[in-house]
C-alpha cells in the first residue's frame, strides 16, 4: 500500500438558472486560477441538470485562501446573482481513498 497522506475535498454541487451566458468561460478560468494556488491537489467535475465540482486541496487553510481569492470572489458573487438557483458546499477530510483501473 502506497504511503497516504489525508487531504481535504470541496463537494460543489449546484443547478444553474436558465441564463448561463459567460458561465463556462467563469468556470475554465477558476479551474486554471485553482490550479496555481498553494495547497491544491486536483478537480473533477460533472456539469448536466446538476452540476458536481469536487476540488481537492492539502489543507483546511488552503481552502480558505481559496475561498478569499479576489477573482474567485467575483465569480461567486457573478454565480450568485446570474447562474445558480441553489448550490450546496461540503468540506470533507478524506481518510483514505482506492481505486479500480483495468
Amino acid at each position: 500500500m502506497k504511503n497516504f497522506k489525508p487531504y481535504y475535498a470541496v463537494i460543489f454541487t449546484s443547478t444553474q438558472n436558465e441564463n448561463i451566458e459567460g458561465y463556462t468561460e467563469m468556470a475554465n478560468a477558476m479551474e486554471e486560477l485553482a490550479k496555481q494556488q498553494q495547497g491544491f491537489i486536483g478537480l473533477d467535475s460533472a456539469r448536466n441538470d446538476v452540476g458536481i465540482t469536487v476540488s481537492y486541496w492539502e489543507s483546511l487553510e488552503a481552502i480558505k485562501n481559496w475561498k478569499q481569492h479576489t477573482d474567485h470572489l467575483v465569480a461567486q458573487q457573478k454565480g450568485r446573482q446570474d447562474w445558480y438557483s441553489w448550490y450546496n458546499v461540503r468540506i470533507c477530510k478524506v481518510e483514505r481513498e482506492y481505486e479500480f483501473n483495468k
